[in-house]
C-alpha cells in the first residue's frame, strides 16, 4: 500500500496523511494474478479499476481478422482498466493480461464514486489523474497520425525507457501501430 500512498501523494495540492490513507486504503482489495493470467476478457463488463504494485500487463483487442492490437501497456504504478466499460458499464471489446506475475489493488466503480463524494483530496487525485490520461490520449493519437515509425519509437523510448526491457519488441510495435518487422528495420537505422 506504500506504493499507493507515494502516488496520490504525487499528484495532489496537500499530501494524504498516514490516517487519511488508511481511510482511501480501505475502499481498495490486494489482488495477485499469475503470469498470462486476465484482468479482463472481451464480453466482460469491467467495474473496477487495478492499481499495479508489482508486475506488468497488456490491454489488447483482437480485430476481425484475428489480429491482436495493443492498446496500452502497464507497468508498476499505473492503472488498468477499460475507461469506457467501467464508466457506461457496458461489455468491454477489450482483454488486459498480465506479462508477469502481478499483484494489484483494485477499486471497484462504487468504492470509487464514494471516495470521491467523501474525500476531497481522492477527488482531486481523480481529476488530475483523469487530465493525464486525456492528455496522454490526444499526444498518441496525434502521433498516431502524423509521426513515422521512427519518430514513434524514439518518442516511446524517451518517454518509457523501463517499458523497452520488460516487453517484448512485438508487443512494442503492436502498441506503437508497426510491424514487428517495421521496428526491426527502426532499431538497426
Amino acid at each position: 500500500m506504500k506504493s499507493l500512498h507515494a502516488y496520490l501523494n504525487r499528484y495532489v495540492s496537500a499530501l494524504i496523511s498516514e490516517k487519511d490513507f488508511e481511510m482511501i486504503a480501505g475502499h481498495f482489495t490486494p489482488m495477485e494474478l499469475k503470469k498470462k493470467q486476465y484482468l479482463l476478457k472481451e464480453g466482460q463488463v469491467i467495474d473496477f479499476f487495478a492499481f499495479i504494485v508489482k508486475g506488468a500487463m497488456r490491454k489488447y483487442y483482437i480485430d476481425d481478422k484475428g489480429k491482436e492490437h495493443v492498446i496500452n501497456l502497464y507497468i508498476e504504478n499505473w492503472w488498468a482498466g477499460d475507461r469506457e466499460s467501467f464508466a457506461l458499464l457496458t461489455p468491454s471489446r477489450y482483454y488486459i493480461e498480465t506479462c508477469e506475475p502481478c499483484e494489484i489493488l483494485v477499486i471497484t466503480r462504487e468504492n470509487k464514486e464514494k471516495l470521491c463524494r467523501e474525500c476531497p483530496v481522492f477527488n482531486e487525485f481523480i481529476l488530475k489523474l483523469d487530465e493525464k490520461y486525456s492528455v496522454a490520449s490526444q499526444k498518441r493519437i496525434a502521433s498516431s497520425i502524423s509521426s513515422s515509425a521512427r519518430e514513434r519509437y524514439d518518442d516511446f523510448a524517451a518517454r518509457y525507457p523501463e517499458f523497452l526491457q520488460r516487453f517484448p519488441q512485438h508487443l512494442i510495435a503492436s502498441y506503437l501501430g508497426i510491424t514487428k518487422d517495421t521496428l526491426s528495420r527502426v532499431l538497426k537505422q
